[in-house]
This record gives structure tokens, sequence and C-alpha cells, in this order.
């Protein structure tokens, strides 16, 4: 018998201006104060001074851990746990991307659970016993979900690689999905973080974990990725509010089902050479979906449906697939996404090491087809 299980926020407000309510949100839950964890950038170009100026006037008392860097490491979340005990914070607002609210998740867990504070003994579904301390999450792009997930990633910058930490009691209590701190993304940011959403969308989808529940959110969030991105990539604000929605959609789905091989194999690229996690689950996306489209089903013919693919639902099945690839892989060249590895400073020296690390990734075992080692590597020797 399988058991399927669906986790979410207890609360959420989307749409221009749902930041509003934060403040209603930490008064009725009768917070004291806050810890905000957001990044310098965000505070220097007066993005998350949007929410601060928020608990101002509410007269809520806050302070301020800016120490997040992108693929945050062990030592950054330590350094924000020392934060958090040294403000006597009871509530956490995460302001960002997926570095402030995946680094917000782990300073949380390990207040409430601090035997856990080597971070590194929460990799994979550690047994932690304690929900986070409570998290309102206010993400600022529109790609990783981060708010709506009970998953978090970490990188162990000593040892060269990133581990994935998954565990229900992480998850923010409430969501603020908010276009309008989403307008400020630069356009390379907006197309990273919007074809993470769609890798997010596309794997949930095709992961052996998926179901009939997790397959509604999953085709919903790649119908409005596909017909949102390039206009939100443009500036357009109604687009950056319909990609706010879809990436919190693919979020609903994969959270609970699990992703595959192009978050695999892209987790030891960011950690090896630091480059950004969307560009290279971006870079990776069409690669690893050819690879897979013989173990998909039907699945690829619902996929190029939304991507407006005409006579989709007439067209051979292996036709109707290539077509599938060849959509994303121009989506995701209309809006600047490198075609190569050797474009993001990867060596194939290194390859081997990096494949072995990938077959490891928790994210891999989810892949419809199964893998090996030397597998990845030609496929990482396919991108150079």
């Amino acid at each position: 018998m399988v058991v399927n299980r669906m986790i979410l926020n207890e609360t959420g407000y989307f749409g221009k201006g749902a930041i509003t309510e934060v403040a209603n949100e930490a008064k009725k839950r009768g917070f004291k104060k806050a810890l905000v964890v957001t990044d310098k950038d965000l505070l220097k170009f007066e993005v998350a001074t949007k929410v601060i100026t928020i608990l101002q006037e509410a007269d809520l008392a806050y302070e301020i851990f800016d120490g997040i860097v992108p693929n945050p490491t062990i030592e950054d979340v330590q350094a924000g746990v020392a934060a958090c005990k040294a403000a006597k914070a009871d509530y956490i607002v995460a302001i960002g991307g997926g570095s402030p609210i995946d680094t917000a998740k782990a300073i949380g867990i390990i207040i409430e659970n601090p035997e856990f504070f080597d971070v590194i003994s929460l990799e994979g579904t550690a047994a932690t016993k304690k929900p986070s301390l409570p998290i309102l999450a206010v993400p600022t792009t529109s790609g990783t979900a981060a708010e709506v997930t009970i998953n978090y990633v970490i990188t162990d910058a000593k040892n060269h690689r990133k581990f994935v930490c998954v565990d229900p009691h992480d998850i923010p209590v409430v969501a603020f999905v908010d276009s309008d701190m989403m307008m400020g993304m630069p356009k390379s940011l907006c197309a990273a973080t919007g074809m993470d959403a769609l890798t997010h969308a596309i794997e949930g989808f095709v992961t052996k974990g998926a179901w009939e529940m997790s397959d509604m959110l999953h085709i919903k969030a790649i119908e409005i990725i596909a017909n949102s991105l390039r206009q939100s990539f443009a500036g357009d604000q109604s687009a950056r509010e319909a990609m706010a929605l879809g990436q919190y959609i693919a979020g609903m789905g994969f959270s609970n089902v699990g992703l595959g091989l192009v978050h695999g194999m892209a987790h030891p690229l960011s950690a090896w050479y630091n480059i950004p996690h969307g560009v290279a689950c971006a870079t990776l996306l069409p690669l690893i979906m050819d690879y897979n489209k013989d173990f998909t089903g039907e699945k690829y013919r619902e996929i190029a449906e939304k991507f407006n693919i005409p006579g989709a639902d007439q067209l051979p099945l292996s036709e109707v697939r290539e077509k599938a690839v060849s959509a994303v892989k121009q989506l995701g060249i209309d809006v600047g996404i490198p075609q190569n590895l050797t474009e993001l400073g990867v060596k194939k020296e290194d390859i081997p090491q990096i494949a072995k690390d990938a077959l490891k990734d928790v994210t891999t075992p989810g892949n419809p087809r199964e893998t090996t080692v030397e597998e990845i590597i030609t496929l990482y020797n396919d991108m150079l």
C-alpha cells in the first residue's frame, strides 16, 4: 500500500501588497521579537526594508542578520544561530531568495533542536524532535519556492559539496508571496530563478514519487511558467506576479514528492564552482529531459501542450517528446541561460569526482531513469 503525504504552510498570502499582512500575523501569533534574516544587497537596494518598515510601523521589535551569501555555508548557519540567540528572538522573518530562506530554516531548526548545531547532521532526513522557531517567509525571487517547501540546501565548503535537508519541521508557518518584492530582480536572476521553478515543476512531474495531486500542481505550474517567464524576464509586473504563483505551486508539489537528476547534478556544480543554483539547473534541464524521455510515459505530451506546441495531442509520442525538450531549451535560450558548462567554468578533469557527488545526492534517486556514475560522467561531458 502506498501512502502519499502533503505538507504545506499553515497560511499563505498572495498578490501585490501581501507583505502588509506580516505585522498582523506576528501580532496575532503573540510574537515579541524577530530575527530578520536577509542579505546585504536586499538591504542596500531597499527591498528588505519594505518589510522592515512594516515591522517598525507596527512597533514590532527586531534585529537584523544579513550575513547571507549565495550558496550559504555551515558557518553562515552557525553565525545566524548565534545572532538569533543574542537577539533573544522568538520568530524569524526570512526575506530573500533561496539562500536567506534556506539559512533561516536551518537556524530555526537548530534553535529548537540544539543537538544539531554542527549543521552537517541535518543532512537527509534528520530526526529532529521539535518544529523550527516560527518562520514568516517573504520571497524576493520567483523560483526557489523555499517559502513553501520542507527542504533546504547548505554548502559544506570544506568538502566542496552541497547537502539537502528534508524536514517537515522546517516549513515556514506563513508565506507572503508579493510580486512587488520581486520587481527589483535583475534580468539574469529572473531568468535563473524562473528556470529553476520550471525545473522543479518538470522534475516533480516525472519523479518516481509523483501521484495525482502532485501532478495536478506541477502541470499547472508548467503552464504558468511556460506562458509567463519571457514576459517576466522583460520586466512585466503581471508576468512577475504569475511567476510568483507558478513557482509557489511547483513548490507545493515537489516538496512532497521529490526531484531528480537535474538537481542531483546541479548541486555539486554549485558546491565546486559557486555557480548559482538556478543557472546550473537551467543549463542541465534540456539535457536531462532528453536523457529521461523514454521513461516518462505520456507526460511529455502534457508538457508540450502547456508549451502550446501545435498538434501536441496528436503527434507520435517520440516526436512530441522531442518537441517538449526543444521548447524547454528554446525558453532557456530566450532568457539568456548558458548552454554549456565550459561557460560556467566547469573543468573536465573535475568531472569524475563531481559525478560521484551527483550520484550520491539525495535528489538523484527520484529520477525516473536509473543512472550510473559512468552515465553521469558522459552527461556532464556532453555539456562541456
